[in-house]
């Protein structure tokens, strides 16, 4: 699938694939951060890396992925000024019988309790349901990020249970809340990649 099809609009934010001339917005979206907040922050960071060169990998990285249905990454542009606020993705787990992809969503610390997440989270539902054709989608949050259950909670999703020693953070295996909402009948493309 092309990226440049997936766009979505909110009441603040445009979620979209990148393009070559989001280079400097994207840039600028990183140098705004501020210290991390808490654990889940990254933050200030070196930012010497993030080269013309090495955007234009990304945005090769992104579309091969998204061709191969593996997974499919948008910016967040905040609609008000174009301003870089973060950054999604949708993630096929399993396709064939299960229909089943994984959702994520990273808000920029300067953009913190605006909102954005939610209305992030609520767009990638009706992007993973309707042109994604999945049937569940799910988020893998720590159970120590109480801000984003809320974000799952207000977009819809419903606490399943949790996963025990789910994902490796800093050489320890930690558990992980699971969150998944599943598509209304007849919600799902029945065109859309792998189905």
């Amino acid at each position: 699938m092309d990226l440049s099809s997936l766009i979505r609009e909110t009441p603040q934010l445009t979620l979209r694939p990148l393009r070559p001339e989001d280079y400097a917005v994207f840039l600028s979206g990183f140098r705004a951060c501020g210290p991390a907040r808490n654990r889940f922050d990254d933050g200030q960071f070196d930012l010497s890396f993030l080269t013309e060169d090495w955007y234009a990998g990304l945005l090769a990285r992104r579309q091969q992925e998204a061709e191969a249905d593996i997974s499919y990454v948008l910016n967040l542009f905040r609609r008000e000024d174009g301003a870089s606020v973060g950054y999604c993705d949708i993630t096929t787990q399993q396709r064939e019988d299960f229909q089943w992809g994984r959702i994520g969503c990273t808000v920029l610390n300067p953009y913190w309790g605006r909102g954005y997440g939610t209305e992030c989270a609520r767009a990638l539902v009706s992007l993973g349901f309707r042109e994604l054709g999945f049937h569940r989608l799910e988020a893998h949050v720590n159970l120590d990020n109480p801000a984003s259950q809320r974000v799952l909670t207000k977009a819809g999703f419903v606490r399943e249970g949790i996963r025990k020693a789910f994902i490796r953070e800093n050489g320890v295996w930690t558990d992980n809340l699971i969150y998944t909402i599943i598509a209304p009948d007849g919600a799902e493309s029945e065109d859309a990649c792998g189905a």
